[in-house]
């Protein structure tokens, strides 16, 4: 067997409860995926930072190594989608590229990232693509379905090929960074709803008086409602728990369907 076959067909055994950023979940056997190809019975998880995980989740694999990489090419940045936000924002403050400071202290891997269409309030990756990278082909940015925290690509996303544009701000970055500290540091999904249209998920919580509310290690932030937070041993029921209280009652106070951010598997 070649060394190209040994890596794609190798698994790996991952803790969700030490993996994933919320630290729920079982142990699992993760395909790890290291060439391209049709893998429609697995889903995708990268570094697992804004997925709530049951024990009765479906098959998983990762980018593995070969999805590693950043280059510069026509004016261009390919980017492999196994690659963290934290190297790629290194690789824009060394090479002076702008409009990815916002990355600042945003986790995980650059899929992920495209696949929710992360940022900071207006700041959001899709901003600033040129084309996706799919098993079939490149995809351009204006054939992509995408709105707020969300896309309609329903296939894994190899390498995302970026503009670039020159002149990295540090004020930017300083004023990013500014904005994640107010974040609660306590383990957590991100943001569990997203904001709906005109409104703020985190005051609604609050209105509702879900605030600090806590069912078993599991609560709603103090320092920010919207953050669904694990205060040692939370478990899955009474996360899902807390997520079915809000939705039940921002509905009834506000007649609003709140969506969920966060991932449930």
């Amino acid at each position: 067997m070649s060394l190209e076959n040994k890596l794609e067909n190798s698994y790996k055994t991952i803790d969700f409860s030490k993996y994933s950023s919320i630290k729920i979940g079982p142990i699992a056997q993760i395909k790890v995926i290291n060439e391209i190809g049709d893998y429609r019975d697995f889903q995708i998880i990268g570094r697992a930072n804004n997925l709530l995980i049951s024990d009765n989740h479906p098959n998983f694999a990762i980018l593995g190594e070969a999805f590693n990489y950043i280059k510069e090419k026509d004016g261009k940045l390919y980017v492999g989608c196994a690659t963290t936000s934290g190297k790629l924002l290194t690789y824009a403050r060394k090479n002076n590229i702008a409009d990815l400071e916002f990355l600042a202290k945003l986790p995980g891997n650059i899929g992920g990232l495209v696949k929710m269409n992360a940022g900071l309030k207006s700041w959001e990756i899709f901003n600033y693509i040129d084309k996706i990278k799919t098993k079939d082909a490149y995809i351009k940015k204006e054939d992509i379905n995408y709105s707020y925290r969300e896309t309609k690509i329903d296939t894994i996303v190899y390498e995302v090929v970026f503009n670039i544009e020159y002149g990295f701000s540090k004020e930017k970055l300083k004023e990013f960074n500014k904005m994640r500290d107010n974040q609660p540091q306590t383990p957590s999904a991100g943001s569990c709803f997203k904001n709906p249209k005109g409104d703020f998920a985190g005051r609604l919580i609050e209105e509702v008086g879900l605030k600090g509310f806590k069912k078993g290690d599991m609560s709603f932030s103090e320092v920010h409602s919207n953050f669904l937070v694990n205060h040692g041993q939370g478990k899955f029921q009474d996360a899902i728990y807390l997520i079915n209280l809000a939705k039940n009652k921002i509905k009834e106070k506000f007649n609003i369907e709140i969506q969920e951010e966060i991932v449930i598997f």
